[in-house]
């Protein structure tokens, strides 16, 4: 047993100095490259791996235009929920990241004992599946992780549109959804998260000041008159929003390539956590007092810029926004530019022009889809019941408690139980939980819920909707149905 101890000593201490060789390498060449001597704008900007890249990364990815849509979902669930339910996603959400960087080290490890060197390939969590468990794990990984990006990319899209309307509505949300389409097309040429190191550090503190501007503005402007706060009156509409909060805390399908880009990735057990409570600080400060501003009617207002009134305040929100969903379009499109890149063999392309040609073609179906469901807050639903619920919570779970049944493996497992629960059995309960709890409230009662919401809004607005819950002063207030 003390040999074998020793030995697994070993591996984690060879991985370990193995990261810290390949992250000297790779500073060493850069400097090497910029011929510059201690300050290489270079590796400040644009090429980061550190502790801190990766926090900025989780924490910019987790909260975009989430922010917007969480007052509208207080509205369907209630102020009690709706603080309730992020405190408790937010916590699965840090332990199924946690979960998915366990295997990620355990897949990486295994592999580097085989000698495979990934210096010109970013793994990606199908591929620890796929390494830990088989080929059918691998082709249901890529399944959810692929659709659940494209639809996230897909938002971000909407997103942009819905957002830009509210400064300029001299064109409507589906032309906006046109130019925006070509604007983040652009993305194509960031060639990986390592290269995300100042978008993250922005993205952050654009949001950061979108949720204080909600926050503020809505505590300044004060109740509305006559304001109502019914909240939670119909099963669809509560868990409808409680799928909305699962999706927001869902965010991390992109976990394994922001611990690939880290140059010591051993790190990022609970760098998701941190993350989460920060988000905190942005999210239920901002839904809260948007909410109790408006009360009921944010039912019919998915976007809480709608509400507030236009001046340079809300005009910065929005440009900060719209900056920060272009980033993260980048952070959701780049893993599926990753995979369309194996598919068609130009992954290992060093030129950065010749790999964004390559990549175009993942970027037209999202416009598209963009364009035929423009239905800003029940898509977040039906994407976080369908998609979500599986790719972040249930696929995790499961792979973690079948990884680890055996008990060889349970021994020379590259990662140990955390010290808070430092029981293998206390993690498969924990695990089979989530896998129960997301399976029959977030995909069973959440997809009925979200689907028909959604089919609701295809029926009021159609598909193709040219201009989905506008309510300019141009237009009557009446000429846009809601729910």
């Amino acid at each position: 047993m003390l040999a074998q101890k020793q030995a697994e000593e070993a591996i984690v201490s060879n991985f370990s100095e193995a990261h810290d060789h390949e992250g000297k390498e790779d500073h060493h060449q850069d400097k090497e490259e910029e011929n510059t001597s201690l300050f290489n704008v270079k590796n400040f900007l644009w090429h980061g791996g550190s502790v801190w890249d990766a926090w900025f990364s989780c924490a910019s990815n987790q909260v975009a235009q989430v922010l917007l849509t969480l007052p509208y979902s207080f509205s369907q669930l209630g102020l009690l929920s709706g603080i309730l339910l992020q405190i408790f996603y937010g916590i699965v959400g840090s332990w199924t990241a946690y979960l998915i960087s366990v295997l990620y080290i355990e897949y990486r490890s295994r592999k580097e004992k085989e000698n495979v060197n990934f210096k010109n390939h970013v793994i990606q969590w199908f591929e620890v599946l796929d390494g830990l468990l088989g080929p059918y794990w691998k082709a249901v990984g890529l399944a959810f992780n692929c659709t659940f990006l494209l639809f996230g990319s897909v938002i971000q899209l909407i997103a942009c549109a819905s957002n830009i309307y509210y400064i300029n509505d001299n064109l409507d949300k589906r032309t906006w959804t046109y130019i925006f389409g070509a604007c983040c097309a652009t993305t194509v040429f960031i060639p990986s998260f390592h290269n995300y190191r100042i978008w993250s550090f922005l993205g952050l503190g654009m949001t950061t000041y979108t949720a204080w501007y909600l926050t503020i503005a809505a505590v300044v402007h004060g109740q509305k008159e006559g304001v109502t706060h019914t909240a939670p009156t119909k099963l669809v509409l509560y868990f409808t929003g409680a799928t909305n909060i699962l999706y927001t805390f869902g965010g991390h399908a992109v976990t394994v390539e922001i611990m690939h880009a880290m140059w010591k990735p051993q790190k990022f057990k609970y760098i998701y956590l941190f993350a989460t409570v920060y988000v905190f600080t942005l999210t239920i400060p901002s839904a809260t007092s948007v909410y109790w501003a408006f009360g009921d009617e944010l039912l019919n207002h998915a976007n809480a810029f709608s509400l507030l009134p236009k001046n340079a305040w809300r005009d910065a929100a929005v440009i900060l926004m719209l900056i920060h969903q272009f980033i993260t379009f980048g952070f959701a499109c780049t893993p599926l530019y990753f995979v369309w890149e194996k598919v068609i063999g130009m992954h290992d392309t060093k030129s950065i022009c010749l790999r964004a040609l390559a990549r175009l073609p993942v970027v037209i179906p999202i416009w598209f889809l963009a364009i035929i469901f423009p239905f800003f807050g029940p898509i977040n639903s039906a994407v976080g019941a369908l998609l979500v619920s599986f790719t972040v919570y249930i696929i995790p779970s499961l792979a973690h408690m079948l990884t680890y049944r055996k008990a060889s493996a349970r021994q020379n497992a590259a990662e140990k139980p955390p010290f808070f629960l430092p029981s293998w059995t206390a993690m498969y309960v924990i695990n089979s939980f989530i896998v129960v709890w997301v399976l029959v409230i977030g995909f069973g009662f959440g997809g009925w819920a979200s689907m028909t919401n959604f089919v609701r809004q295809v029926d009021n607005f159609g598909l193709f909707a040219k201009c989905y819950q506008c309510n300019s002063p141009k237009l009557p207030a009446a000429a846009a149905p809601h729910h």
